[in-house]
C-alpha cells in the first residue's frame, strides 16, 4: 500500500482508535455542547479559529468545512444560519453530530479528491487539517476546484518564513552538515502519532500557490493561540481561573512581540480568492487585520 493511502486509511480509523465505542463517542459530544455553555480554554481557542472567517460571513452564501472530523468547525457557519456542508475521510462523528442536531448536511470525503462538482460553494474552510493532508497541495487546488469565491485555510505558521535569523542560522549549519540543526529544531521535521508530515503555512507559499494558476489574490492574518495543555484545555475560559488568567497574560506578551517583528504569530489564515472580495467585505477584512495582496495579471495569458 502506497504512503498516501496508509495514511487516509490511519485518518480514516483515528476517530474509531480513540473513541472506542458508541459511549465515548456519545461522551465527546456531549462535552461539547457542555463546552458551548461554559467556554473552555480548549473550546476558546477553537473558537478564535473559527472567528476568522467572520468578515467572510454573508447571508446565502454556502460554505464547505474539510477535514472536519465532528463537524464543529460547520456548526460555527450553521448557527448563523449558512448552508454549510461539513466533511472528513472519516464517518465515525459526522453522522452522531447530524443526529444531535449540530449539523444537517454532511459527506464523508477524502480532501484530496473531493466528489463535488466545479464550484459547488461560495467558500471552503479548511482549520487545522491541511497538515495532516499527506498530499495537501492535491487537496488546496480540489478545495479551489469547488469554491466558487475563496478558501480559508487556518494552520499553523511557518516559523522561518519569518524569521530571518533562523533561517540563516539554517543555511550556515546546512553548509557543514544538514542533520546538525536538527538536534536543536526539534521539530524541523516532524510527523504526527496518526501517520502524516505536519505541513506549516507562509504567506511566501500561498502566494506562489495562487499566483502559479492565475488566481487574483490572497489575504493573510495572523493571531496567537498555542497555548495548548492537556492539563489546562477543561478549565473554564474567565477570569476566575489562574490557568486562563496565565494564557491571557502570554497572549498579550506574543501579541506584542509579533507587532515588533520580533516573533512570527503561532497561526496563520490564508484566504485564497478565486475572484476578489467586494469593496464592502474588503473593508470588513482589513478592519479585522487581514493584509490583502491583489496580484497583477499575467501579461502573456491575456484572454
Amino acid at each position: 500500500m502506497s504512503t498516501e493511502n496508509l495514511s487516509h486509511e490511519a485518518h480514516a480509523n483515528w476517530y474509531e482508535k480513540v473513541y472506542a465505542g458508541t459511549e465515548a463517542q456519545q461522551k465527546a459530544i456531549s462535552d461539547w455542547k457542555a463546552q458551548k455553555i461554559n467556554p473552555t480554554i480548549g473550546s476558546w481557542m477553537h473558537q478564535r479559529l473559527n472567528e476568522l472567517a467572520t468578515p467572510l460571513l454573508e447571508p446565502h452564501k454556502s460554505w464547505l468545512t474539510v477535514g472536519d472530523g465532528y463537524g464543529f468547525d460547520a456548526n460555527f457557519f450553521y448557527e448563523k444560519g449558512l448552508n454549510v456542508t461539513a466533511t472528513d475521510i472519516s464517518d465515525t462523528f459526522l453522522p452522531l453530530s447530524k443526529a444531535h442536531g449540530i449539523i444537517e448536511n454532511y459527506s464523508v470525503e477524502n480532501a484530496e479528491k473531493l466528489s463535488f462538482e466545479d464550484n459547488s460553494f461560495d467558500y471552503v474552510f479548511c482549520k487545522e487539517a491541511y497538515h495532516h493532508f499527506p498530499r495537501p497541495y492535491l487537496a488546496v487546488y480540489e478545495m479551489i476546484r469547488v469554491a466558487r469565491e475563496a478558501v480559508v485555510i487556518v494552520e499553523p505558521h511557518d516559523p522561518i518564513s519569518k524569521m530571518p535569523l533562523l533561517l540563516a542560522l539554517r543555511n550556515i549549519f546546512d553548509r557543514f552538515d544538514t542533520t546538525l540543526l536538527q538536534r536543536y529544531w526539534k521539530n524541523r521535521y516532524s510527523f504526527e502519532e496518526v501517520g502524516n508530515y505536519v505541513f506549516k503555512l507562509s504567506e511566501r507559499e500561498m502566494d506562489k500557490l495562487a499566483n502559479g494558476i492565475g488566481l487574483p489574490g490572497v489575504a493573510f492574518k495572523g493571531i496567537n493561540n498555542n497555548y495548548f495543555s492537556p492539563k489546562t484545555v477543561a478549565e473554564p475560559a474567565t477570569d476566575a481561573s489562574v490557568a486562563f488568567q496565565k494564557i491571557k497574560r502570554k497572549l498579550a506578551f506574543h501579541n506584542f512581540l509579533s507587532r515588533l517583528s520580533l516573533m512570527p504569530t503561532h497561526v496563520l489564515c490564508a484566504v485564497i480568492f478565486k475572484k476578489l472580495p467586494s469593496p464592502a467585505t474588503r473593508q470588513k477584512m482589513e478592519e479585522a487585520g487581514f493584509q490583502i495582496h491583489v496580484f497583477p495579471p499575467n501579461p502573456y495569458l491575456k484572454k
